[in-house]
């Protein structure tokens, strides 16, 4: 199984934390069905960008079902989940407010990369109240996503600078409760 990772706007397709609750039940229950799953699904404060993380066996099945459900793609990228068991995300998917994006330069490979987070990441202790939970890394080495829970977002960006990371793009993520 491979984890995608698919992104979309969602703001023409639900309107309330009430309509992202009813289609993401709808998406588990059709991702079932194909033997897929929903591992997680992040969402902006207004719904302008969405970062789906399916498991499934193939990349056709993953957006075939969100297109049936009328998610509009803009991008699908085969991902690798570093910093964290899959297993421990599907049970903790709910902790993170915070969502960077790096695109990764040219040339560097998946190694240079694992290695180089495993040498900065010891600086995340240097920012006590940002917690890094995980990171998404496209397989084709052009981005990755890392997820945080943080009191603000200058915080995540003091947490960045810590380990020398940079930032092409950060979103607040909408919380269940709004």
């Amino acid at each position: 199984m491979g984890l995608y990772l698919v992104e979309s706007n969602l703001t023409e397709v639900v309107q309330s934390s009430a309509d992202l609750d009813r289609k993401v039940a709808e998406l588990q229950e059709q991702l079932g069905k194909q033997e897929a799953a929903l591992i997680e699904l992040q969402v902006a404060k207004d719904f302008s960008r969405s970062f789906f993380i399916v498991e499934a066996e193939r990349e056709e099945i993953a957006t075939q079902v969100l297109k049936d459900s009328s998610i509009p793609i803009e991008l699908v990228k085969e991902v690798r989940l570093v910093g964290e068991e899959l297993e421990k995300v599907k049970a903790n998917k709910d902790i993170v407010n915070y969502l960077v994006e790096w695109n990764l330069p040219e040339h560097l490979t998946m190694d240079q990369y694992l290695e180089r987070k495993k040498k900065n990441s010891v600086h995340y202790e240097e920012v006590p109240e940002v917690q890094f939970a995980r990171t998404y890394v496209c397989e084709d080495m052009t981005k990755c996503l890392c997820f945080y829970d943080a009191p603000d977002q200058d915080a995540v960006e003091r947490a960045r600078e810590a380990v020398h990371a940079p930032i092409d793009a950060i979103t607040e993520i909408l919380k269940k409760d709004q």
